[in-house]
Protein backbone atom coordinates (compact mmCIF):
# COMPACT_ATOMS: atom_id res chain seq x y z
CA UNK A 1 0.00 0.00 0.00
CA UNK A 2 1.89 3.24 -1.00
CA UNK A 3 1.55 6.21 1.52
CA UNK A 4 0.36 9.24 -0.02
CA UNK A 5 2.33 12.01 -0.78
CA UNK A 6 2.76 14.92 1.83
CA UNK A 7 1.39 18.55 1.23
CA UNK A 8 5.12 19.50 0.31
CA UNK A 9 5.51 16.45 -2.21
CA UNK A 10 1.58 18.36 -3.54
CA UNK A 11 2.79 21.64 -3.74
CA UNK A 12 3.95 22.18 -7.95
CA UNK A 13 7.39 22.15 -8.99
CA UNK A 14 7.23 25.58 -10.48
CA UNK A 15 6.24 27.04 -6.57
CA UNK A 16 9.00 25.41 -5.48
CA UNK A 17 11.04 27.38 -7.70
CA UNK A 18 9.74 30.60 -7.17
CA UNK A 19 10.74 30.05 -3.35
CA UNK A 20 14.55 29.32 -4.54
CA UNK A 21 14.52 32.57 -7.20
CA UNK A 22 13.11 34.70 -4.21
CA UNK A 23 15.35 32.71 -1.93
CA UNK A 24 18.47 33.68 -4.43
CA UNK A 25 17.41 37.49 -5.06
CA UNK A 26 17.40 38.14 -1.50
CA UNK A 27 20.65 36.56 -0.30
CA UNK A 28 22.21 39.15 -2.98
CA UNK A 29 19.95 41.95 -1.67
CA UNK A 30 20.61 42.08 1.59
CA UNK A 31 24.14 40.90 0.72
CA UNK A 32 24.14 44.66 -0.23
CA UNK A 33 21.34 46.53 1.94
CA UNK A 34 22.74 45.17 4.93
CA UNK A 35 26.17 46.72 3.92
CA UNK A 36 24.70 49.94 2.04
CA UNK A 37 23.76 52.17 5.07
CA UNK A 38 27.92 52.33 6.46
CA UNK A 39 29.55 52.22 2.71
CA UNK A 40 27.69 55.47 1.63
CA UNK A 41 28.53 57.15 5.20
CA UNK A 42 31.88 55.69 5.62
CA UNK A 43 33.19 55.11 1.80
CA UNK A 44 30.65 58.06 -0.15
CA UNK A 45 30.80 60.53 2.54
CA UNK A 46 27.16 60.43 2.16
CA UNK A 47 25.19 62.32 5.15
CA UNK A 48 21.95 60.19 7.49
CA UNK A 49 19.66 62.47 5.89
CA UNK A 50 20.55 61.84 2.51
CA UNK A 51 20.68 58.27 2.94
CA UNK A 52 16.91 58.53 4.27
CA UNK A 53 16.08 60.46 1.46
CA UNK A 54 17.63 57.88 -1.09
CA UNK A 55 15.45 55.07 0.56
CA UNK A 56 12.66 56.95 0.67
CA UNK A 57 12.67 57.75 -2.83
CA UNK A 58 13.53 54.45 -3.87
CA UNK A 59 10.55 52.81 -1.77
CA UNK A 60 7.67 55.14 -2.91
CA UNK A 61 9.09 54.19 -7.12
CA UNK A 62 8.14 50.62 -5.84
CA UNK A 63 4.84 52.08 -4.59
CA UNK A 64 4.02 53.56 -8.22
CA UNK A 65 5.25 50.65 -10.26
CA UNK A 66 3.45 47.36 -7.95
CA UNK A 67 -0.39 48.58 -9.28
CA UNK A 68 0.48 49.00 -12.73
CA UNK A 69 2.64 45.49 -13.33
CA UNK A 70 -0.30 43.76 -11.43
CA UNK A 71 -3.11 45.07 -13.89
CA UNK A 72 -0.71 44.58 -17.07
CA UNK A 73 -0.28 40.93 -15.69
CA UNK A 74 -4.46 40.73 -15.82
CA UNK A 75 -4.96 42.57 -19.11
CA UNK A 76 -2.02 40.59 -20.52
CA UNK A 77 -2.63 37.61 -19.56
CA UNK A 78 0.80 36.34 -18.63
CA UNK A 79 2.20 36.41 -15.23
CA UNK A 80 6.16 35.12 -15.97
CA UNK A 81 7.49 38.00 -18.54
CA UNK A 82 6.82 40.63 -16.17
CA UNK A 83 8.11 38.61 -13.42
CA UNK A 84 11.53 37.71 -15.56
CA UNK A 85 10.98 41.97 -16.50
CA UNK A 86 11.04 42.69 -12.53
CA UNK A 87 14.13 40.13 -11.41
CA UNK A 88 16.21 41.03 -14.19
CA UNK A 89 15.89 44.58 -13.49
CA UNK A 90 16.92 43.89 -9.70
CA UNK A 91 19.82 41.65 -11.01
CA UNK A 92 21.07 44.44 -13.19
CA UNK A 93 21.26 46.67 -10.58
CA UNK A 94 23.47 44.76 -8.59
CA UNK A 95 27.12 45.91 -10.28
CA UNK A 96 26.15 49.33 -10.17
CA UNK A 97 26.61 49.21 -6.13
CA UNK A 98 30.15 47.36 -6.83
CA UNK A 99 31.03 50.89 -9.33
CA UNK A 100 29.19 53.53 -7.36
CA UNK A 101 31.86 56.24 -7.15
CA UNK A 102 28.99 58.70 -5.60
CA UNK A 103 25.72 58.97 -4.45
CA UNK A 104 23.47 59.74 -6.90
CA UNK A 105 25.08 56.40 -8.57
CA UNK A 106 23.77 54.68 -5.52
CA UNK A 107 20.35 56.07 -6.30
CA UNK A 108 20.51 55.32 -9.66
CA UNK A 109 21.19 51.67 -8.22
CA UNK A 110 18.71 51.82 -5.43
CA UNK A 111 15.63 52.90 -7.73
CA UNK A 112 16.33 50.85 -10.52
CA UNK A 113 16.32 47.80 -8.06
CA UNK A 114 13.00 49.24 -6.57
CA UNK A 115 11.46 49.73 -9.79
CA UNK A 116 12.11 45.53 -10.93
CA UNK A 117 10.90 44.59 -7.18
CA UNK A 118 7.56 46.74 -7.73
CA UNK A 119 6.96 44.85 -11.35
CA UNK A 120 7.85 41.44 -9.63
CA UNK A 121 5.77 41.41 -6.68
CA UNK A 122 2.15 41.03 -7.86
CA UNK A 123 2.49 38.96 -10.93
CA UNK A 124 5.21 36.65 -9.12
CA UNK A 125 2.05 36.43 -5.96
CA UNK A 126 -0.48 35.67 -8.80
CA UNK A 127 1.15 33.40 -10.15
CA UNK A 128 1.20 31.12 -7.37
CA UNK A 129 -1.91 31.68 -6.93
CA UNK A 130 -2.74 29.95 -10.34
CA UNK A 131 -0.31 27.61 -9.81
CA UNK A 132 -1.77 26.22 -6.54
CA UNK A 133 -4.14 24.01 -5.81
CA UNK A 134 -6.83 25.79 -3.91
CA UNK A 135 -6.48 23.24 -1.00
CA UNK A 136 -3.06 24.10 -0.32
CA UNK A 137 -2.93 27.55 -1.18
CA UNK A 138 -1.81 28.56 2.49
CA UNK A 139 1.22 25.95 2.26
CA UNK A 140 2.20 27.16 -1.04
CA UNK A 141 2.40 30.95 -0.23
CA UNK A 142 3.98 29.56 3.23
CA UNK A 143 6.22 28.08 1.62
CA UNK A 144 7.62 30.66 -0.93
CA UNK A 145 7.38 33.06 2.05
CA UNK A 146 9.92 30.54 4.04
CA UNK A 147 12.31 30.54 0.81
CA UNK A 148 12.25 34.09 0.83
CA UNK A 149 13.47 34.65 4.20
CA UNK A 150 15.93 32.17 4.54
CA UNK A 151 17.60 34.51 1.80
CA UNK A 152 16.99 37.71 4.24
CA UNK A 153 18.94 36.19 6.93
CA UNK A 154 21.50 34.32 4.96
CA UNK A 155 22.59 37.41 2.97
CA UNK A 156 24.14 39.95 5.75
CA UNK A 157 25.26 36.16 6.99
CA UNK A 158 27.48 36.07 4.04
CA UNK A 159 27.89 39.77 4.41
CA UNK A 160 29.35 39.69 8.13
CA UNK A 161 31.36 36.29 6.70
CA UNK A 162 33.07 38.18 3.50
CA UNK A 163 33.66 41.25 5.01
CA UNK A 164 35.56 39.82 7.54
CA UNK A 165 37.52 37.39 5.37
CA UNK A 166 38.71 40.34 3.34
CA UNK A 167 39.25 42.93 5.64
CA UNK A 168 36.28 45.06 5.08
CA UNK A 169 36.22 45.33 1.20
CA UNK A 170 32.95 46.64 0.58
CA UNK A 171 32.87 46.40 -2.86
CA UNK A 172 34.16 43.05 -3.45
CA UNK A 173 30.74 41.63 -1.33
CA UNK A 174 28.94 43.68 -3.87
CA UNK A 175 30.37 42.07 -6.60
CA UNK A 176 30.17 38.87 -5.34
CA UNK A 177 26.26 39.80 -4.88
CA UNK A 178 25.78 39.45 -8.35
CA UNK A 179 26.14 35.75 -8.83
CA UNK A 180 22.76 34.84 -6.87
CA UNK A 181 20.85 37.75 -8.39
CA UNK A 182 21.70 36.07 -11.74
CA UNK A 183 20.92 32.73 -10.70
CA UNK A 184 17.83 33.95 -9.66
CA UNK A 185 16.72 35.10 -12.90
CA UNK A 186 18.18 31.93 -15.08
CA UNK A 187 16.49 29.60 -12.72
CA UNK A 188 13.22 31.55 -12.97
CA UNK A 189 13.48 31.28 -17.15
CA UNK A 190 14.10 27.24 -17.55
CA UNK A 191 12.01 26.31 -14.11
CA UNK A 192 9.33 27.93 -13.82
CA UNK A 193 6.27 26.74 -15.92
CA UNK A 194 2.97 28.95 -16.48
CA UNK A 195 -0.16 27.51 -16.24
CA UNK A 196 -1.60 26.85 -20.14
CA UNK A 197 -4.31 30.11 -20.61
CA UNK A 198 -7.47 29.69 -22.65
CA UNK A 199 -5.90 31.29 -26.38
CA UNK A 200 -7.76 33.86 -28.41
CA UNK A 201 -9.75 35.56 -24.73
CA UNK A 202 -10.76 38.59 -25.11
CA UNK A 203 -9.63 40.21 -22.10
CA UNK A 204 -11.01 43.57 -20.98
CA UNK A 205 -9.34 46.60 -18.95
CA UNK A 206 -9.11 45.55 -15.07
CA UNK A 207 -9.71 49.07 -13.93
CA UNK A 208 -13.12 49.08 -15.81
CA UNK A 209 -15.85 49.88 -13.30
CA UNK A 210 -17.33 46.33 -14.69
CA UNK A 211 -14.01 44.95 -13.12
CA UNK A 212 -13.62 46.47 -10.02
CA UNK A 213 -16.96 46.21 -9.11
CA UNK A 214 -16.14 42.40 -8.93
CA UNK A 215 -13.29 42.57 -6.73
CA UNK A 216 -16.51 42.54 -3.67
CA UNK A 217 -16.56 43.60 -0.17
CA UNK A 218 -14.83 40.45 1.13
CA UNK A 219 -11.70 41.74 -1.00
CA UNK A 220 -11.23 45.28 -0.07
CA UNK A 221 -12.00 43.91 3.62
CA UNK A 222 -8.66 41.93 3.51
CA UNK A 223 -7.08 45.05 1.43
CA UNK A 224 -8.00 47.52 4.79
CA UNK A 225 -7.40 44.90 7.44
CA UNK A 226 -3.76 44.15 5.77
CA UNK A 227 -2.69 48.10 5.56
CA UNK A 228 -4.11 48.68 9.58
CA UNK A 229 -1.90 45.32 10.26
CA UNK A 230 0.98 47.21 8.29
CA UNK A 231 0.09 50.34 10.30
CA UNK A 232 1.32 48.70 13.41
CA UNK A 233 4.43 46.74 11.88
CA UNK A 234 6.76 49.35 11.46
CA UNK A 235 9.99 48.79 9.41
CA UNK A 236 12.40 46.13 11.62
CA UNK A 237 15.02 48.68 11.73
CA UNK A 238 13.26 50.15 15.11
CA UNK A 239 13.95 46.26 16.61
CA UNK A 240 17.60 47.12 16.20
CA UNK A 241 17.52 50.59 17.59
CA UNK A 242 15.81 48.72 20.33
CA UNK A 243 18.29 46.04 20.82
CA UNK A 244 21.26 49.16 20.54
CA UNK A 245 19.38 50.69 23.40
CA UNK A 246 19.69 47.72 25.61
CA UNK A 247 23.15 47.93 24.79
CA UNK A 248 24.23 45.09 21.89
CA UNK A 249 27.62 46.47 20.18
CA UNK A 250 26.80 47.83 16.75
CA UNK A 251 28.71 45.18 15.33
CA UNK A 252 26.26 43.01 15.96
CA UNK A 253 23.42 44.73 14.79
CA UNK A 254 22.81 42.36 11.76
CA UNK A 255 21.94 39.61 14.79
CA UNK A 256 18.56 41.51 15.28
CA UNK A 257 17.01 40.74 11.49
CA UNK A 258 18.64 37.52 11.49
CA UNK A 259 17.35 36.05 14.53
CA UNK A 260 13.71 37.53 13.53
CA UNK A 261 13.94 35.94 10.13
CA UNK A 262 15.01 32.08 11.43
CA UNK A 263 12.34 31.99 13.33
CA UNK A 264 9.96 33.54 10.23
CA UNK A 265 11.46 31.51 7.84
CA UNK A 266 11.19 28.45 10.32
CA UNK A 267 7.26 29.48 11.11
CA UNK A 268 5.75 30.52 7.87
CA UNK A 269 6.02 27.17 6.02
CA UNK A 270 3.84 25.03 9.04
CA UNK A 271 1.57 28.29 9.62
CA UNK A 272 0.55 28.32 5.87
CA UNK A 273 0.22 24.72 5.48
CA UNK A 274 -2.12 24.93 9.08
CA UNK A 275 -4.62 28.13 7.54
CA UNK A 276 -5.47 25.33 5.22
CA UNK A 277 -7.00 23.47 7.83
CA UNK A 278 -8.50 26.08 10.09
CA UNK A 279 -10.27 29.18 9.95
CA UNK A 280 -7.65 31.72 8.30
CA UNK A 281 -9.17 34.97 10.08
CA UNK A 282 -8.80 33.06 13.06
CA UNK A 283 -5.22 32.55 12.66
CA UNK A 284 -4.88 36.22 11.54
CA UNK A 285 -6.28 36.99 14.75
CA UNK A 286 -3.91 35.01 16.69
CA UNK A 287 -0.82 36.40 14.69
CA UNK A 288 -1.86 39.92 16.09
CA UNK A 289 -2.09 38.87 19.67
CA UNK A 290 1.45 37.53 19.20
CA UNK A 291 2.12 41.11 17.80
CA UNK A 292 0.55 42.79 20.68
CA UNK A 293 2.75 41.49 23.03
CA UNK A 294 5.70 41.53 21.34
CA UNK A 295 5.00 45.47 20.80
CA UNK A 296 4.06 45.56 24.74
CA UNK A 297 7.38 43.48 25.48
CA UNK A 298 9.72 45.82 23.56
CA UNK A 299 7.68 48.81 25.31
CA UNK A 300 8.24 47.51 28.27
CA UNK A 301 11.80 47.59 28.73
CA UNK A 302 15.04 47.16 26.96
CA UNK A 303 16.83 45.01 28.80
CA UNK A 304 18.56 42.56 26.29
CA UNK A 305 16.04 39.61 27.73
CA UNK A 306 13.16 41.54 26.76
CA UNK A 307 13.78 42.88 23.53
CA UNK A 308 15.18 39.51 22.43
CA UNK A 309 12.04 37.78 23.60
CA UNK A 310 9.92 40.92 22.01
CA UNK A 311 11.80 40.15 18.82
CA UNK A 312 11.22 36.45 18.61
CA UNK A 313 7.39 37.38 19.34
CA UNK A 314 7.98 39.50 16.17
CA UNK A 315 9.30 36.69 13.78
CA UNK A 316 7.06 34.67 15.19
CA UNK A 317 3.84 36.82 14.03
CA UNK A 318 5.40 37.39 10.91
CA UNK A 319 5.39 33.78 10.29
CA UNK A 320 2.04 33.59 10.90
CA UNK A 321 0.43 35.98 8.99
CA UNK A 322 2.43 37.24 5.94
CA UNK A 323 1.39 33.77 3.80
CA UNK A 324 -1.72 34.03 5.11
CA UNK A 325 -2.43 37.21 4.02
CA UNK A 326 -1.36 36.84 0.36
CA UNK A 327 -3.90 33.33 0.90
CA UNK A 328 -6.64 35.77 1.90
CA UNK A 329 -6.26 38.27 -1.52
CA UNK A 330 -6.39 34.88 -3.98
CA UNK A 331 -9.03 33.61 -2.32
CA UNK A 332 -11.40 36.97 -2.40
CA UNK A 333 -10.41 37.80 -5.75
CA UNK A 334 -11.60 36.41 -9.72
CA UNK A 335 -8.76 34.41 -10.63
CA UNK A 336 -8.63 36.50 -13.75
CA UNK A 337 -8.07 39.51 -11.33
CA UNK A 338 -5.41 38.13 -9.34
CA UNK A 339 -2.71 40.79 -10.46
CA UNK A 340 -4.82 43.41 -10.00
CA UNK A 341 -5.82 42.22 -6.61
CA UNK A 342 -2.30 41.90 -5.69
CA UNK A 343 -1.23 45.11 -7.29
CA UNK A 344 -3.63 47.16 -5.06
CA UNK A 345 -2.84 45.40 -1.83
CA UNK A 346 0.96 45.68 -2.04
CA UNK A 347 0.07 49.32 -2.96
CA UNK A 348 -1.82 49.89 0.34
CA UNK A 349 0.45 47.82 2.60
CA UNK A 350 3.27 50.05 1.02
CA UNK A 351 2.06 52.93 1.77
CA UNK A 352 0.78 51.81 5.20
CA UNK A 353 4.97 50.97 5.89
CA UNK A 354 5.38 54.63 4.87
CA UNK A 355 3.30 55.97 7.21
CA UNK A 356 4.15 53.66 9.80
CA UNK A 357 7.69 53.90 9.84
CA UNK A 358 7.45 57.95 9.45
CA UNK A 359 5.25 58.26 12.82
CA UNK A 360 7.51 55.43 14.62
CA UNK A 361 9.89 57.73 14.03
CA UNK A 362 8.32 60.99 14.80
CA UNK A 363 7.24 58.95 18.04
CA UNK A 364 10.73 57.38 19.02
CA UNK A 365 12.32 61.49 18.61
CA UNK A 366 9.58 62.93 20.24
CA UNK A 367 8.07 60.64 23.23
CA UNK A 368 10.77 57.75 23.00
CA UNK A 369 11.26 54.16 22.26
CA UNK A 370 8.23 52.91 24.69
CA UNK A 371 5.54 55.02 22.76
CA UNK A 372 6.74 53.97 19.49
CA UNK A 373 6.18 50.13 20.44
CA UNK A 374 3.21 51.39 22.41
CA UNK A 375 1.43 53.12 19.66
CA UNK A 376 2.29 49.59 17.96
CA UNK A 377 0.07 47.60 20.02
CA UNK A 378 -3.13 50.14 19.69
CA UNK A 379 -2.87 49.66 15.93
CA UNK A 380 -2.44 46.23 16.29
CA UNK A 381 -5.69 46.13 18.39
CA UNK A 382 -7.41 47.98 15.92
CA UNK A 383 -6.78 45.21 13.30
CA UNK A 384 -7.50 42.70 15.44
CA UNK A 385 -11.10 44.04 16.27
CA UNK A 386 -11.79 44.79 12.55
CA UNK A 387 -10.79 40.35 12.07
CA UNK A 388 -13.31 39.69 14.77
CA UNK A 389 -16.02 41.70 13.65
CA UNK A 390 -15.60 39.66 10.12
CA UNK A 391 -18.71 37.52 9.30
Amino acid sequence: MHKPPGTLQRIPLSIWALGVVSLLMDVSSEMIHSLLPVFMVTVLGTSVWVIGLIEGAAEATALIVKIFSGVLSDRWGKRKPLAVLGYGLGAISKPLFALATSTGFVLTARVLDRIGKGIRGAPRDALVADLAPAELRGAAFGLRQALDTIGAFLGPLLAIGLMLLWANDFRAVFWVAIIPAFLAVVLLLFGVQEPERQSGAVRSNPLSKQNLQRLNGAYWQVVVIGAVFTLARFSEAFLVLRALQGGLPIAYAPLVLIAMNVIYAAGAYPFGKLSDAMSRSKLLAWGLVVLIAADALLAWSNDWTWVWAGISLWGLHMAMTQGLLAAMVAETAPADLRGTAFGFFNLMSGIAMLIASALAGVLWDQLGASFTFAAGAVFSLLALLMILSRP
